[in-house]
Parts: structure tokens; sequence; C-alpha cells
């Protein structure tokens, strides 16, 4: 058996975001997202969450997470409160995974200070009506265990009962894709040397009672996925439960103020969610999709 679980990751990051997810969800195949708790666009996609967070007779509900920010942007939490998550003599989270991940695997992360930010965003969702789902993390930091921990208890607390599993399988037909795209073997080494943080990934949200998947697909191409990669990835995928990752949005003038390097890629992969043939190949392989609800 085959599930899939397409999640759009930045809602609420701008207005263009949420209106790419919300169409990717009424028109396409994603059925998750998750949320940016300190985001711009944050009460018009807590509005949309409700909208579509009850049953209709075409589609399942949007199971909507907490797309938990410990990188890029700024805490919810007084900064006096979390300095070990800020760059020194800032109130701004560090820019980018690997600052943040020397980091965490030097123990300059404080993992009390981990479950205090997230406790408060955590909080935002849960005051703006939203009952969460799920929780991952920007740029895949809860992947370091001093990291996961403390959300796993953030998340206990909360009674949010699922996660992402952030680590990618091997599968060679999507190899033979990747031998055509040179300038995504240096993202796919990125995410085969963190792999070494997999079983000890399994083990924690073992022991803290919490429901994950099998793995993500998506994770290496990101800002490049295109038609050709995702019927690739689809084809090669293996019995099981999995998780897409994607980030879907319109690349317009509000995009133009938020800090990221996906721009273009975001309106490509609208195309691709939302294209007929995207549906059509999930069935082709036998595939059902669910949300983060069914797991």
């Amino acid at each position: 058996m085959k599930r899939l679980i397409i999640n759009a990751d930045d809602f609420g990051l701008t207005s263009g975001v949420n209106r790419a997810i919300a169409e990717c969800y009424t028109q396409g195949v994603v059925t998750s997202t998750t949320l940016m708790a300190s985001s711009t666009a944050f009460p018009e996609a807590a509005s949309l969450a409700d909208r579509f967070s009850a049953i209709d007779d075409s589609r399942q509900p949007l199971s909507v997470g907490c797309h938990v920010m410990l990188v890029d942007g700024e805490p919810l939490t007084p900064a006096a409160k979390v300095s070990s998550l800020l760059v020194p003599g800032t109130t701004r989270f560090r820019q980018g995974v690997a600052e943040f991940a020397r980091a965490a695997l030097t123990g300059k992360i404080d993992p009390e200070q981990v479950y205090a930010e997230a406790c408060a965003q955590f909080s935002a969702l849960r005051a703006a009506g939203i009952r969460i789902s799920h929780f991952d993390t920007h740029k895949h930091t809860h992947m370091f265990p001093n990291v996961l921990r403390p959300l796993l208890r953030a998340a206990r607390e909360f009674g949010i009962r699922a996660v992402r599993n952030p680590f990618a399988p091997v599968k060679p037909l999507a190899f033979a894709h990747l031998m055509r795209r040179p300038r995504l073997w240096t993202r796919y080494t990125e995410v085969a040397i963190l792999r070494r943080f997999s079983s000890p990934f399994r083990r924690a949200v073992e022991a803290a009672g919490t429901v994950t998947t099998d793995g993500s697909f998506g994770v290496v191409v990101t800002g490049a996925l295109d038609r050709q990669l995702f019927e690739a990835i689809i084809g090669c995928m293996p019995d099981g439960t999995w998780e897409f990752v994607c980030h879907p949005g319109y690349n317009d003038s509000d995009l133009d103020k938020v800090q990221t390097r996906l721009r273009d890629s975001r309106h490509k992969e609208l195309a691709v969610l939302t294209c007929p043939s995207a549906r059509e190949i999930i069935r082709q392989n036998g595939i059902e999709l669910i949300s983060y609800n069914d797991l």
C-alpha cells in the first residue's frame, strides 16, 4: 500500500503564497499545509484554514500544521528569553540552516528556549482557531536531536500528535533524473550527510508517542521541481506512508519584500501541483492521497 501526504510549506508567508496553496488544495493535489505563526499574511491564512476545515463532497478537509520558525525572521518570544536562537546582539534568528546547524551541533542552542518559542508559535495558531494537525520546521531544523526533543515536548503539551519525518529515501529512479541535473547533486549531498540523524529522530519520535511518516520526498528538488521530476518521484515511491514537501506560490510584489531563495520556483510548483496530470500520475501508481489528519 502506498499513501501520500502532499504538504505545502510557508502558509501565511504572503497573500500570494496563501492563494497558491488554496488553489493547490481546491484544484490540485495538496492535502496538507503548515502555517507560519509570525508571518505577515497569517490572519488571511487562518481564515482560509477555517474555510477548508469542513468536509465537503469533493475533497477531504485540509490538515493544517505549524511551520515552526527557528531560523530567518524574528521570534514571538521576547528576545532576552530566546537569546541562544538569535544572532548575538540582535532580535533576529540566524539566517539559513548552516549557521543554525553549527550552533545546534556544538551545544549553543538552549533546548528550553526552543521549547519556549515552539509553545509561543503553537499558542498563536491555537488562538486563531487552528486545530493543529502536525508540525514541521522551516529549513528542517528539527532534524537535530537537541532541537527535536524540546519541540516534541511542546507538541505533546498542545496535543499535537504528528511531526514531519524530514529524511529523504534514496531511490535509483530519482538518481537517474538527478544525473541530468548536476546542480541538484550539491543539495542531495547535503541531505545525504544529514541522514545520520535519521535513527535518533525515529527513536525520539517513538519515545514521545508521536506519529510520523516513512520519510519525505521533494526535499532534494526544492526550488527545481517541474513536471518531469514530479512524475519521476511519484513513479519511484515505494510502499509505505510518505510526505511530499512543496512550496507553491505567486512571485509577486509581496514576495519581493520577503527574504527567500524560492521565487520563480513557487509559481512553477503551483503549475505542477494543479496540473490534471499530477492527480493522474498519482492514480496510475496506485497511491492514496491522505492528509496528516489520517495518520
